[in-house]
């Protein structure tokens, strides 16, 4: 069922996608509305960050207690990252994400602690997004997404699809895949609210925010994909855009 329900959903997401003119590099065929949505997240990243109230809320909740969490949010990504491993033909990553998972969720007790790590077995980062880059689907248009952020029609159809279908959906039991879900859910508002320094710095340091964001978010996601050369990349925000 989830499997038909992502194939409908990407079929028609990518039927929706708008094409880039010729020559084009920056397609925001949406910017007025990617404004708005733009104002409303960064009224959020300045609530979370602590801008003009003296004090950031990184402190709020200790380190022990978010580390733990990201590190079990990131685990349970990782079944996922091998099947687009696997889809992209990459065995090696696919493999490395296995071992680092098994390690995690044995010896780091579910994936709250992290000694893959220390081993020198690092994640291989990856998403549907990239699978659909690598199968030839182009881009499509610029979007900034309530709370997600910056992303592409492209990266919207991935990230709805790494949702619906994630493989421990068919071995664990229905808590499991509720904690795994909250874990991932969490992990990602943690580092989304560690990051609200360097978030503040580029953006309320900018002449136009929305601008400076897109060209970031862009520049990094290409590099990722291979699509741009490294000199160009600028790339602040690896933990909050690199599984996009």
């Amino acid at each position: 069922m989830k499997i038909s329900a992502a194939v409908l959903v990407v079929t028609a997401l990518l039927g929706a996608c708008s094409p880039a003119p010729q020559g084009v590099s920056v397609h925001d065929p949406y910017e007025v509305q990617n404004r708005r949505v733009h104002a409303f997240n960064k009224s959020v990243s300045d609530t979370f960050s602590g801008a003009g109230a003296g004090g950031g809320s990184g402190d709020a909740v200790p380190t022990e207690l978010t580390d733990r969490v990201v590190n079990f949010g990131d685990n349970v990504s990782l079944p996922g990252m091998v099947l687009n491993g696997l889809l992209q033909g990459d065995l090696d990553g696919a493999v490395t994400n296995s071992v680092r998972f098994a390690i995690n969720t044995t010896v780091g007790l579910l994936g709250l602690f992290d000694p893959a790590d220390a081993m020198g077995v690092t994640e291989q980062e990856t998403d549907f997004g990239e699978t659909l880059a690598v199968w030839g689907v182009p881009e499509g248009a610029y979007l900034e997404l309530p709370l997600f952020g910056p992303s592409t029609e492209r990266a919207l159809a991935g990230r709805i699809v790494d949702m619906l279908i994630d493989p421990l959906d068919s071995v664990g039991t229905k808590e499991q895949i509720e904690y795994g879900t909250v874990g991932k859910l969490a992990a990602r508002v943690i580092k989304v609210t560690q990051a609200g320094d360097t978030i503040d710095s580029v953006l309320n340091d900018s002449a136009d925010s929305y601008t400076q964001l897109r060209l970031i978010y862009l520049q990094n996601r290409r590099f990722e994909l291979g699509t741009t050369p490294p000199e160009d990349a600028v790339d602040p925000y690896d933990d909050i855009f690199g599984d996009q």
